[in-house]
C-alpha cells in the first residue's frame, strides 16, 4: 500500500499495527521469536509492528497463525482493506481509464441525500456541462492517464447528474469566485457553463454559493472536498484521492464547509457575479 501523508490514513495504519503488536504480546512472543516462526527477517516484524510498513493479507494470516490467533485473521484483514481504501493514488484509480473511475463513485452519489461540495478552482462535476467536463477530463487524461476514454468518461459523469433530479436530495455547492474565471477551454464553453450554473442555481433543492474575491479575507481557501450526508468525505489531492469515514474527521470538513458557507454570497448576488464573469468573456 502506498504511504499517504494524510494523518487519518497514518492513524488507521497505526491502529492496525497496534492490534498486531498486542496479538504478539498476548501470545507471549518477542519480535525475534515471531520472525523466526514466520520465517521472516526481524526487521519486517519491527516495521509492521510500528506501522512503518503495511502488511499484506498473507502477512496477517501468517502473523495470526504464529500467534495462535486465527480467529482474528478475517477481522484484521477487513481493517487492512479499510485502510487501503482510504487512500488511492491517481495512477491506481485511473489505470483502466477515466470512465471506470467516474462509474465507481456513482453508488455513493445514489445513496446520498445531503450532498455538500466545495471547489476552489472548478465548477463541481455534478453541475458541469458536457463541454466543460470534456475540457476538465481531457486535461486530466493528458497529464496522467495513458488510456484515452474521455468521451466515455464524460458520458458517465453526465449520467451521474440525474441524481440532481431524482428523490428527495439536497445539494449545496460552494465555489471560489476565481472558479468562475479559470480560463478553462474556449470562451464558448465557459459561457455555456456559466449559463448552466445560473439555471442549476434556481433548482429548489440546490444551493449555489460563491465566495467573492475581496481584500482582507481572514480564511484562506482549502483543498476541494465533497461530503456525503454525515458519513463520508472525499478529498482530491495532487497525488491521490482520500476517503474519510471517521466521524470526527467528517465533522471537521462539515465545520469547514459551514465556515466557508458563511463567507459566500447567494441568490441575486451570485447571479450578479456569474453575469459579471460572462460579461468579462465578451
Amino acid at each position: 500500500m502506498a504511504v499517504s501523508s494524510s494523518s487519518s490514513v497514518q492513524a488507521a495504519r497505526q491502529v492496525l499495527a497496534d492490534r498486531l503488536r498486542e496479538i504478539c504480546r498476548d501470545a507471549g512472543l518477542e519480535g525475534k521469536q515471531l520472525a523466526q516462526t514466520c520465517g521472516w527477517h526481524p526487521s519486517k516484524v519491527s516495521r509492521i509492528a510500528t506501522g512503518k510498513t503495511s502488511p499484506s493479507t498473507d502477512d496477517i494470516r501468517t502473523w495470526c497463525q504464529a500467534c495462535n490467533a486465527e480467529d482474528q485473521t478475517e477481522d484484521l484483514i477487513a481493517s487492512l482493506r479499510n485502510v487501503e481504501g482510504m487512500w488511492l493514488q491517481w495512477h491506481r484509480m485511473e489505470r483502466n481509464g477515466l470512465r471506470r473511475a467516474q462509474e465507481a463513485v456513482l453508488p455513493r452519489y445514489e445513496r446520498t441525500h445531503w450532498f455538500r461540495c466545495y471547489s476552489p478552482s472548478f465548477i463541481p462535476g455534478l453541475i458541469q456541462t458536457s463541454g466543460y467536463t470534456e475540457d476538465v477530463l481531457r486535461a486530466v487524461q493528458r497529464r496522467r492517464v495513458e488510456i484515452d476514454d474521455v468521451a466515455d468518461a464524460v458520458a458517465a459523469r453526465m449520467e451521474r447528474q440525474r441524481v440532481l433530479y431524482e428523490g428527495q436530495r439536497r445539494f449545496a455547492f460552494l465555489v471560489e469566485e476565481s472558479a468562475l474565471r479559470n480560463g478553462l477551454g474556449s470562451t464558448d464553453t465557459q459561457i455555456e457553463q456559466l449559463e448552466h450554473l445560473l439555471t442549476v442555481s434556481s433548482l429548489p433543492n440546490v444551493s449555489v454559493g460563491v465566495i467573492p474575491v475581496k481584500v482582507g479575507r481572514t480564511r484562506m481557501p482549502v483543498e476541494g472536498f465533497v461530503i456525503f450526508d454525515k458519513v463520508q468525505a472525499n478529498v482530491e489531492l495532487v497525488s491521490g484521492y482520500l476517503t474519510l469515514t471517521q466521524p470526527s474527521e467528517v465533522a471537521m470538513y462539515a465545520d469547514t464547509f459551514a465556515m466557508l458557507a458563511d463567507m459566500a454570497v447567494y441568490g441575486t448576488k451570485v447571479r450578479a457575479l456569474i453575469t459579471a464573469a460572462m460579461d468579462s468573456l465578451g
